[in-house]
């Protein structure tokens, strides 16, 4: 598929695997959010700091559902601060910051803001900005896009997930 073919959209599933490889991130779950506007990226120990004159943030996360290991730290330059309102209606004020994902056979620059969502089972909500144009969702189905990612870490044991 090409992205120079606008009417060629991937069909994904309600949940997918996917890579954000400008943090380092080899494979993360997502839930695709159609409710959600912006997709976000569940972090901790979110910090700020500058780099060549420009604002960067630097967080943590645990990239696999259910564990907190792996633990990875992630840098990207922010690209704003901009109010967003959770699906219970809570406006906060988020970081945001613009990465690449890998979905399927596609891999192209998504705006994503950094949260804590300790209480949600997916680290990673994909909204529909990310797929606009891009993606098509099919609900029924999970992981039409492969699972290419889900193996992109060391096995965890079950002593680990309790942690």
């Amino acid at each position: 598929m090409s992205l120079n073919e606008p009417h060629t959209k991937l069909e994904v599933g309600w949940r997918e695997w996917v890579s954000l490889p400008d943090l380092g991130l080899a494979g993360i779950k997502v839930k695709v959010d159609t409710g959600a506007r912006t997709s976000a990226l569940h972090a901790h120990q979110v910090r700020t700091f500058r780099r060549k004159g420009q604002r960067w943030v630097r967080f943590r996360i645990w990239p696999l559902q259910r564990t907190k290991t792996p633990e990875l730290v992630c840098e990207a330059p922010v690209l704003e601060k901009r109010l967003v309102a959770d699906s219970g209606g809570h406006r906060e004020l988020r970081f945001v910051i613009l990465t690449r994902i890998a979905i399927g056979n596609l891999e192209y620059p998504i705006e994503m803001t950094i949260t804590r969502r300790d209480t949600m089972l997916f680290r990673m909500l994909l909204g529909r900005t990310a797929m606009k144009g891009r993606l098509i969702v099919n609900p029924g189905h999970s992981y039409l896009s492969g699972k290419q990612f889900q193996h992109s870490y060391p096995q965890v044991s079950n002593e680990d997930k309790d942690k």
